[in-house]
């Protein structure tokens, strides 16, 4: 890869890792109710789901994938079903906001795992990597720094990305101390809600 295909490559990944989705919605929602740590935890599960998309691409299993597709069917209900819980959870809750600090191991494991799943739902992101690719690279030469670099603009695109919005998400809260008339909140129920059902009618 030259520099300017690793550019490129970064700038896509980043507008992509931007785009509001399910998995944006579930770092914001987890960062405003649970505290940083916790939409941070997302957002790492949400990488890891990305970098085991991003291997599966390179090492050219994406018909694997497509063979396996009710696996990844039922990971994808189990997802909707889980954003669609929390939305209805925030949307039932007292209307201040209440912060939890949230950093027991038992409650960063669910928050890294909720993204893992969510991510792992979502089969077309293997596509997606696997067409993308090879754009840039030929996946038959593939060299090591080829992947390290892949993997570098993978976590700092998507991982700095996610990242951030736990981060605005947390500090929102914060400058309002939770007084907010549960607008942050109703809000983040409602998109995890829509984002839910959405992923579970198009599965």
């Amino acid at each position: 890869m030259n520099y300017i295909d690793m550019l490129v490559l970064f700038v896509v990944m980043l507008v992509l890792a931007l785009v509001p989705s399910s998995s944006v919605a579930l770092v914001v929602a987890r960062s405003s109710t649970a505290g940083f740590l916790n939409g941070a935890a997302v957002a790492f599960g949400i990488l890891v789901g990305d970098l085991i998309f991003v291997f599966l691409a390179i090492l050219g299993m994406a018909a694997l994938a497509e063979t396996m597709g009710s696996f990844f069917l039922i990971l994808r209900y189990m997802a909707s079903a889980y954003l669609i819980w929390l939305g209805i959870s925030l949307l039932r809750s007292n209307t201040r906001v209440q912060v939890s600090t949230g950093r027991s191991a038992s409650t960063l494991s669910a928050s890294f795992f909720s993204g893992l799943i969510i991510t792992l739902g979502d089969i077309k992101a293997i596509f997606f990597y696997a067409s993308l690719f090879p754009a840039f690279v030929d996946l038959t030469t593939i060299a090591t720094s080829d992947i390290a670099t892949i993997i570098v603009l993978t976590v700092v695109a998507v991982g700095g990305v996610k990242l951030g919005y736990a981060y605005f998400a947390s500090r929102i809260l914060s400058w309002t101390k939770g007084r907010a008339p549960g607008v942050v909140k109703k809000t983040a129920g409602g998109f995890m809600v829509g984002a839910g059902t959405y992923l579970m009618v198009k599965a």
